[in-house]
């Protein structure tokens, strides 16, 4: 059954080689309609988020907000679905990388860097686009799917040239391999995290919010620095990537330090264009247990 659920997933994704953007934004216009206006696809759970973290906003400005969401949302499934017949250099055009240099100093010092980023933008491009925009290696972390045929083709598919994707299940692992040049990990570590007793508890989007801590543990241990890749939407299927030093040497910070500086340089990031963030997420969920 794997196999032929395999099947089908490649059929369907080989209609997109022949289709072009411009045919396939007319497809997410009509998927907006559908989802927003007819399914009404967590509506409750992005106005919610959307009311909380505006407080400020009105009614008319929290909807503007939320229909321009859903209209991104959108494009990201039709963009994440053309990116598995995209070649890397078409992924390049729309998915440019910027400010590179001291990150260019670091590969030539043999240093290895965590890339942290948020679900703001598109992520997904992120390890097709990198293998020759940058000297290090970049390397992305990913849960792996029950289906091996499906997983195996996401791994061949979604990161090209000299990128690697990794489980997230071995992330200790990953930061031990030689990868034979220096890396960049790249982590999106905005996520909710599994229990409050783990989390990191940050002033958030006007919430107090519970955050991993992975990309500062594992700074923190391996003293690899942290930069931050700051994501603009430049237009519809067009990206450019900023990327900023966020911690040079996490062995000096204090506990905590990093992840609050990560979230509030995203928060800068979606105060910008905040329908471009992935409000649907149950971000919020998570109440701080009392001592």
């Amino acid at each position: 059954m794997d196999y032929f659920i395999y099947l089908v997933f490649r059929i369907f994704i080989s209609i997109f080689r022949f289709i072009p953007f411009r045919l396939l934004f007319v497809v997410s216009d009509l998927i907006y309609y559908l989802v927003f206006y007819v399914a009404g696809y967590r509506k409750t759970v992005v106005f919610d988020n959307l009311r909380k973290s505006f407080p400020n906003k009105s009614e008319a400005e929290i909807k503007k907000i939320a229909k321009g969401f859903y209209h991104h949302l959108a494009d990201m499934l039709i963009e994440s679905l053309k990116a598995f017949t995209m070649k890397e250099q078409e992924v390049v055009k729309r998915y440019r990388f910027y400010h590179t240099e001291f990150l260019d100093d670091l590969f030539r010092k043999g240093q290895q860097v965590i890339v942290v980023a948020g679900h703001y933008g598109n992520w997904e491009w992120a390890g097709i686009a990198a293998g020759t925009q940058m000297l290090h290696k970049p390397v992305g972390f990913y849960k792996p799917l029950s289906n091996k045929f499906i997983d195996g083709y996401i791994q061949k598919t979604r990161v090209q040239g000299r990128s690697k994707l990794a489980s997230i299940v071995k992330t200790a692992e990953t930061f031990k391999a030689d990868w034979g040049e220096p890396a960049a990990f790249y982590m999106v570590a905005d996520q909710s995290p599994s229990s409050s007793r783990l989390a990191f508890w940050v002033d958030f989007m006007n919430q107090e919010t519970a955050t991993l801590h992975g990309p500062e543990k594992y700074a923190r241990i391996s003293g690899y620095p942290v930069v931050f890749a700051y994501v603009k939407k430049e237009k519809r299927g067009y990206y450019s990537i900023d990327f900023r030093m966020l911690e040079a040497d996490p062995g000096k910070t204090k506990t905590g330090e990093i992840t609050g500086r990560f979230m509030k340089m995203l928060e800068d990031v979606i105060m910008t264009k905040p329908e471009y963030y992935l409000w649907s997420h149950r971000r919020w969920k998570l109440k701080r247990v009392a001592k």
